[in-house]
């Protein structure tokens, strides 16, 4: 991965260069607004070869912290890590003034309160007897039937392991996932210019989504009663040190109906996308002044920047182990349409295929030829006699659209397909590879899934990608709003599991009576109240 030394080596060597920094200076900009940073260490062709390359790419923060926002657009210096050297420096942008400051900053403290914008009150969700999650060890989640080990970690963030759930039934601890993460997260940017076309991210694997994580807010990021687990990790000089707060677990009241009289599913957000944009600097303030092509295709965000058009892939690690049964398959439920004369013209029709090979497993959603797609366990059944097992459920999705021999797509490989079934081995874990940052793409789930081997009746592997493409708006500026999407996995217990749980009445919640006579009105209530 990248290290904070290898970064430091890269900015040490661009900031010391007389060359660079007669540059800055012609830009007008004090060294002291000055912050560099280095995006995307990629491997683009042959005259990047043996070499461990970075490029550094450099913003004003003057007047902000939001300095993302005020980029030094066509500066560009790219450094030979290892060798200490700056192979090329580009400064093309003159024409193209650095973004003002004006609307940038996010911080609360910092913005008036628009006229027409009504307060929003506070909200806190009530838990009168306290959290019904469980932490032991502080690691195991246990929550109302559900057990599994929670791991902080530094490429994937966390790993959810050896999860069980209780049966209702028959009161059996049935084991149902041995492990599952998000294995990388892609992000490649669709700008073709010498300044941009090296930005495609593979934030997993290149700088681990982990080491990103921040620390959690309290009542923010997460509700009152939750409970947050720290990462122990190491450091490139062999030390461990701690990444406070980075996970929390907390019961969420999402505001569905549990159950009624309906067939409709309830999705829950599972990742959610915000931050700040990756803008360009562009010499237009309207887009009136814009030539109709890149208004198109790089929406004006604010003047003089635009927001460049991308994707996001996350691929997710599902090793599932239905009732600690290793041997599984995956069966397709496909949905074809038949043909009727009357009194209907046409009907659905379920057909079940087990994929045999991996071949059989790769597995491109289609919207008009629809399938579901079961990971059972080969010799498990309910007592109805239908196999046990999970289906997998698609929420939104977005598929990857470049070029498959595009160099990024290439490296990119397993987002070429939303599902694959590989048979388990302990050697292939990240979808992109053991060692990715640089890479040619030569370890891939794509490479692994070509040899095709069987799946039928295995210990297998599920992967699922997960994506979507971002084409910038106005109100992404200056902090992007949250958005969410999901999968979902289900069918596994014998009846619907909710039908348990206990409705909630008015009796279960305090009622907050307060009894203040006139004299009382003193600091004294503010301090019983706080």
């Amino acid at each position: 991965m990248v290290t904070i030394p290898d970064v430091e080596v890269a900015l040490q060597v661009t900031l010391s260069n007389e060359k660079f920094n007669k540059s800055i200076m012609a830009w007008g900009v004090e060294f002291s607004d000055l912050t560099c940073v280095t995006p995307s260490p990629r491997w683009y062709g042959p005259d990047e070869e043996g070499r461990r390359l970075m490029k550094v790419h450099c913003f004003s923060r003057q007047g902000t912290p939001n300095y993302y926002m005020r980029p030094i657009e066509g500066s560009v210096v790219k450094v030979d890590i290892d060798n200490k050297k700056i192979l090329k420096i580009t400064d093309t942008g003159r024409g193209i003034p650095i973004p003002k400051a004006k609307n940038t900053d996010y911080r609360f403290e910092k913005h008036v309160p628009p006229p027409y914008m009504e307060p929003i009150n506070p909200i806190s969700i009530e838990q009168p007897k306290g959290p019904s999650v469980k932490i032991e060890d502080g690691h195991t989640i246990k929550w109302a039937n559900w057990v599994f080990p929670l791991k902080p970690d530094q490429r994937a963030s966390m790993i959810i392991s050896r999860a069980m759930v209780r049966d209702q039934e028959t009161g059996e601890l049935r084991s149902v996932m041995y492990k599952g993460f998000a294995t990388e997260l892609f992000v490649p940017y669709m700008d073709l210019d010498e300044r941009w076309y090296f930005r495609t991210y593979m934030d997993g694997s290149e700088y681990g989504i982990g080491v990103l994580s921040m620390s959690l807010v309290p009542l923010n990021d997460c509700p009152r009663n939750s409970y947050y687990m720290d990462g122990v990790f190491v450091g490139v000089d062999g030390r461990p040190y701690v990444q406070p707060n980075m996970i929390c677990v907390f019961e969420k009241y999402a505001g569905d109906i549990s159950w009624r009289h309906s067939e409709l599913p309830f999705m829950d957000s599972q990742v959610g996308l915000s931050g700040m944009l990756m803008v360009k600097g562009v010499p237009y303030e309207n887009i009136q002044q814009m030539p109709l092509k890149n208004a198109e295709s790089s929406p004006l965000v604010s003047e003089n920047i635009v927001g460049v058009v991308h994707d996001h892939f996350i691929t997710f690690h599902l090793d599932m182990h239905m009732d600690n049964g290793m041997n599984n398959s995956v069966v397709k439920v496909h949905l074809g349409k038949e043909e009727s004369r009357f009194p209907r013209k046409s009907y659905l029709r379920a057909i079940r295929e087990v994929a045999l090979w991996e071949e059989d497993a790769k597995i491109k959603l289609k919207l008009y030829d629809p399938s579901e797609f079961h990971v059972v366990k080969t010799l498990g059944r309910s007592r109805l006699g239908n196999p046990t097992g999970y289906k997998v459920v698609p929420g939104g999705n977005a598929a990857s659209l470049l070029d498959v021999n595009d160099p990024p797509q290439i490296r990119a490989a397993f987002t070429n397909n939303q599902i694959w079934v590989t048979p388990y081995n302990r050697s292939e874990q990240w979808a992109s590879g053991l060692f990715v940052c640089q890479s040619k793409g030569e370890d891939t789930l794509a490479d692994w899934s070509d040899r095709n081997r069987e799946i039928e009746n295995r210990d297998i592997v599920l992967w699922y990608t997960l994506g979507f493409h971002h084409i910038p708006c106005q109100e992404d500026f200056p902090v992007m709003p949250t958005v969410s999407s999901s999968f979902e996995l289900n069918n596994f217990l014998e009846v619907n599991p909710i039908l348990h749980a206990m409705p909630n009445f008015e009796k279960d919640l305090p009622v907050l009576k307060f009894f203040l006579e006139y004299k009382s009105l003193s600091r004294h209530i503010d301090a019983e109240l706080a």
